[in-house]
């Protein structure tokens, strides 16, 4: 599990850089053909982990639900966010990760549900939960840089 979460820290690493380098407005637009924007996918790594660890497992979530609730699945970007959710973002997709190792080793997530994702995959455990929302990190990481690419001001 310690390289599954050096390559998870790795992608958000990446995702913050990625956000970092970019304006307020920049974050926000929705190219053409797209149906959502890098802000959005940013909160949308934040808010999946912490409802597939989290949600599944009965273990409280360490973001506040007014952050992430219009970042689940099946959202889109609704209103501008803001550089202050922005920021949040930055700091939950860190700290996060911590308390999620931290809670891994005292075995905080023994009571998973089963959940079957979009992908068609059930989820049996928190380590399926784990594996899980790093291959859906790096998707997200590759549509916002999609994003970024199809910016209309580069």
């Amino acid at each position: 599990m310690e390289e599954q979460f050096k390559l998870i820290r790795q992608t958000r690493k990446r995702f913050i850089d990625l956000v970092s380098g970019l304006s307020i407005e920049q974050l926000n637009e929705i190219p053409n053909g797209m149906s959502n924007n890098i802000a959005w996918n940013f909160g949308h790594i934040v808010s999946s982990q912490q409802g597939l660890c989290n949600g599944f497992s009965g273990v409280p979530v360490h973001v506040p639900a007014e952050l992430t609730a219009g970042y689940k699945k099946g959202t889109k970007p609704e209103a501008f966010i803001s550089q202050d959710a922005i920021d949040r973002f930055k700091k939950y997709a860190v700290s996060a990760i911590d308390q999620l190792e931290k809670e891994l080793q005292e075995n905080a997530y023994s009571n998973y549900t089963p959940y079957e994702t979009s992908y068609g995959y059930t989820l049996n455990n928190i380590d399926d939960a784990v594996r899980f929302f790093a291959v859906h990190d790096a998707l997200h990481l590759g549509y916002a840089m999609a994003i970024r690419k199809n910016l209309s001001q580069q």
